[in-house]
């Protein structure tokens, strides 16, 4: 299968490509990414001599980009479009939701005309759960695939309203689209903005470990090569049309995560600084899994607190690349380390 990856070198999008190329020897993939702040050429440095890997540097709102990454493909084509590449961190659309609608909204729109244009015979729009809002914390249900769109945050409703077009697509032309939404993921790569890094790395530092509000809002964790494995399963063999949603079947406080990485360090929980809250913090997230595990017969390979485990690892082992995001300096130093395109 000759893929084109959008966003392929950020946190989901890198360890997505690293599965392909690892686990399907026969497929190709073209990376198209604007590297923007969260993009980092660096997840996938050591791929840049394989012969089945192509880079693009590309706006996936860009028309003439999108066309030139789907010609960069092998035979100068594409039998599938998995899309990942979005603005996705929350505090960021409170602060300026426009970039949000342009890329994750208007940037969907682009790939799907070029997905029917071209005949694209998948397109995968990899999208969150919190398209459906929030759940009360002692509300023992989970969202299923055919619960209503409720997003609180511009992101949220950025990815909501590509959702929609995604399906629209399908309805209105024929277009063979499925759509994934995954719980929160954790994992190597990812950029330490996020939950889970951020308390990696400020524990490492011997810092406070800021923690919205009183600390107990719910999240759904899910390693990130799990998900992976089920967004494999759903681009082989999912019906065209369809939504499946990717749980993790592992809810946490996010205050019990900080304290279980402090205890990791040995350090104490004095260390948790409670800050001031999010405006509209979603109280809890969770999704079934269970349209997945029937269809596919996937489920998780990791509990949560091996999948932990192994990430501190990993960001232990791997200090030189996430100090550099820290600092900023590798926003310098990608200058020079950004991969030639072909």
């Amino acid at each position: 299968m000759r893929l084109l990856v959008t966003g392929g070198c950020g946190f989901i999008g890198s360890n997505f490509v690293r599965r392909v190329l690892s686990g399907r020897p026969g497929w190709t993939v073209v990376n198209l990414d604007l590297l923007t702040y969260a993009g980092n050429p660096e997840n996938l440095a050591d791929l840049a001599n394989d012969p089945r890997y192509r880079f693009v540097r590309g706006d996936v709102a860009s028309a003439a980009d999108v066309e030139r990454a789907i010609d960069a493909g092998a035979g100068s084509g594409v039998d599938a479009i998995v899309h990942f590449a979005a603005e996705s961190h929350v505090d960021r659309s409170i602060e300026g939701p426009a970039a949000f609608i342009r890329t994750n909204v208007s940037g969907t729109l682009t790939l799907l005309e070029a997905a029917r244009a071209r005949g694209v015979g998948r397109f995968l729009q990899v999208s969150t759960d919190e398209v459906y809002g929030a759940l009360a914390l002692d509300e023992p249900r989970q969202f299923k695939e055919d619960d209503p769109l409720l997003p609180n945050s511009p992101y949220a409703a950025s990815k909501a309203g590509a959702d929609l077009l995604v399906r629209s697509f399908h309805r209105t032309f024929d277009l063979p689209v499925l759509i994934t939404r995954c719980s929160n993921n954790y994992g190597p790569w990812q950029f330490p903005e996020k939950f889970v890094p951020l308390m990696i790395v400020r524990a490492m530092e011997g810092r406070p470990l800021p923690i919205y509000g009183h600390g107990l809002y719910v999240r759904d964790w899910i390693h990130v090569e799990d998900h992976c494995e089920a967004l494999l399963a759903v681009l082989e063999r999912g019906v065209p049309g369809e939504i499946y949603n990717i749980g993790g079947g592992a809810e946490r406080r996010n205050l019990d995560v900080a304290r279980r990485i402090l205890a990791h360090f040995g350090l104490p929980e004095t260390l948790v600084e409670h800050v001031a809250d999010r405006r509209g913090h979603d109280r809890r997230y969770a999704v079934s899994n269970e349209k997945v595990r029937q269809a596919f017969g996937w489920s998780p390979a990791r509990s949560f607190e091996d999948g932990l485990e192994a990430t501190i690892g990993w960001y232990r082992a791997n200090e030189a690349w996430w100090r550099t995001i820290t600092t900023g300096t590798y926003l310098v130093q990608r200058k020079s380390a950004v991969p030639p395109e072909g």
